[in-house]
């Protein structure tokens, strides 16, 4: 399908602000690739997040923009960890696309999240304070 004409929102997303770099980086693959198809970017979303977090701000208001016809991702887990396809059938029911650039899966983020799966299951048991706390010792367990 001719993209040309279409609105084209680039979206990039790293876990943490000491991967702020390549956030950059990202960035401009997003836009090289999306000049190299001819298209007029209009919006570009960088959010430090991680993809766990079903409610990233950045991400919802990107998705509720419906003058955004086309959303262009590095990477699938760039846009959810979990639950691409489903972001990708909504958009699709609204006549919108997801564009993924590549799909292989990029692994930097896997610790991030699974650090953020523990410390969210154990705010839910523990509490919030001492959430922390035991997701640290939860890790140092495993990694033993």
């Amino acid at each position: 399908e001719n993209t040309s004409y279409r609105s084209v929102a680039l979206y990039t997303r790293v876990s943490s602000h000491d991967q702020k770099e390549d956030l950059a980086r990202q960035l401009q693959r997003l836009r090289d690739f999306a000049a190299a198809q001819g298209w007029k970017v209009e919006k570009e979303v960088q959010e430090i997040e991680s993809g766990l977090n079903g409610n990233r701000k950045k991400l919802i208001s990107l998705l509720k923009d419906k003058s955004i016809s086309v959303i262009v991702v590095e990477h699938r887990d760039r846009l959810a960890r979990f639950g691409a396809e489903m972001i990708e059938a909504c958009l699709s029911s609204g006549n919108r696309e997801l564009v993924i650039v590549n799909e292989t899966e990029y692994k930097e983020d896997l610790v991030q999240d699974f650090v953020d799966v523990i410390t969210s299951m154990c705010a839910k048991i523990y509490g919030r304070r001492s959430a922390k706390n035991r997701a640290k010792r939860a890790l140092e367990a495993v990694s033993k």
